[in-house]
């Protein structure tokens, strides 16, 4: 198996550099997370692997991980085995939760068919349009169906804007609202971490609806949030400033089991509602959290310490990461240095991925999907 290589999508370069790794690498296909700033070299990639009968499918992204950091520009390629064909699916949100997940486990099922028993069980990796309302829901509804056929775990695609992009695609088309289903084998399943300390207070989300917080503890959600963060830290909130504090302050979702999903808030509504990356159940128990000033070494040790209890020696393997855009708001400069430190620490050959809105993983490897915020989400990519 070729390993993954990052490509600039130059038109004169492109189609001889896929041709020779095609020739060198039959009967694979590609896997591409190509950067915002090049979405317009996007149907370049499309037309050179139609040309060649490459089977493609990807996402767009904010901005690429490397070794270095970030990179701003073009894709990375990841080759992996031409056991089933990725889906790329339309999703009508109207339509409901329920509808969507029957659409995406008829699909999964019908490729589970052609999966290799001789490789184990796969891993589900999933991208969705990060725009989608009710992804966490949907994932409910699909464990309910596939349960555990399939290892989970995937990303949030789209613009670090948040607003609306055609950001999923294959050779044939690109769509937004949709998700890309891809079976990879058991080793890409992933492991994620926030690190972020839990406070002891608790509050209650009282009315909620999707991604949309109305009220915290019978007050209007805006009103509820600027006290906390004042109270508990001190800080002025205001409508001006909301959008650049959320990432400082996200909310946390309690689950029985005492771990967390963080919540970033990233938009305040006119009616004072507060719109949260991920759904926030009613009556759910929430905490504020802080994000910790800098990112300090835990997140990394508890990811690098899972996957090496999983796998052994993980140095000179490609490792496939990718690292919230909240996360990479909150810490500026510093996320370049923990990305670096992952990359120092796991001996990656070589590291790469993106930056996401949205990371989905089990919290145990056996376990439940869950969408989170605020997390590094890191996979072996190996194909064998």
């Amino acid at each position: 198996m070729s390993p993954p290589w990052h490509s600039l999508l130059e038109t004169t370069q492109l189609e001889a550099q896929l041709q020779a790794w095609q020739t060198a690498n039959p009967n694979q296909q590609l896997l591409a997370l190509l950067a915002e700033s090049d979405s317009d070299k996007l149907q370049q990639l499309q037309t050179s692997c139609l040309h060649l009968g490459i089977a493609l499918a990807g996402g767009i992204f904010p901005r690429l991980l490397g070794e270095q950091g970030f990179l701003n520009n073009g894709a990375w390629l990841l080759p992996h085995a031409d056991a089933c064909k990725p889906a790329l699916l339309r999703v009508n949100p109207e339509h409901g939760v329920a509808s969507t997940a029957r659409q995406m486990a008829t699909r999964v099922e019908q490729m589970l068919q052609h999966w290799p028993a001789k490789q184990g069980k796969p891993t589900l990796f999933m991208i969705f349009d990060g725009m989608l309302p009710d992804i966490a829901s949907i994932l409910d509804e699909l464990y309910l169906q596939l349960a555990d056929q399939v290892f989970y775990g995937g990303v949030n695609a789209g613009s670090e804007s948040f607003q609306p992009i055609d950001c999923l695609f294959d050779q044939y088309q690109t769509l937004g609202h949709g998700v890309l289903c891809l079976l990879l084998p058991g080793s890409t399943n992933p492991v994620l971490n926030h690190g972020y300390p839990m406070p002891a207070q608790c509050m209650t989300a009282t009315a909620t609806a999707s991604n949309r917080i109305f009220q915290i503890d019978w007050k209007p959600a805006f009103t509820a949030y600027q006290d906390i963060v004042k109270q508990q830290f001190g800080a002025e909130l205001t409508r001006d400033n909301f959008y650049s504090f959320g990432v400082h302050f996200p909310l946390g979702i309690m689950l029985a089991n005492q771990q967390v999903l963080i919540r970033i808030p990233v938009a305040l509504e006119d009616d004072g509602s507060v719109f949260c990356v991920g759904e926030v159940p009613e009556n759910a128990m929430l905490i504020m959290l802080q994000a910790p000033q800098s990112p300090g070494t835990q997140c990394v040790d508890n990811l690098l310490g899972t996957l090496r209890q999983r796998h052994g020696d993980i140095s000179n393997q490609p490792l496939l990461t990718f690292y919230c855009a909240g996360r990479n708001m909150h810490f500026g400069p510093a996320a370049l240095a923990e990305i670096r430190l992952l990359q120092a620490n796991s001996q990656a050959l070589p590291l790469l991925g993106a930056l996401t809105l949205g990371e989905i993983g089990s919290l145990q490897e056996w376990g439940y999907p869950l969408f989170h915020n605020a997390s590094i989400i890191c996979s072996l990519w190996k194909q064998s």
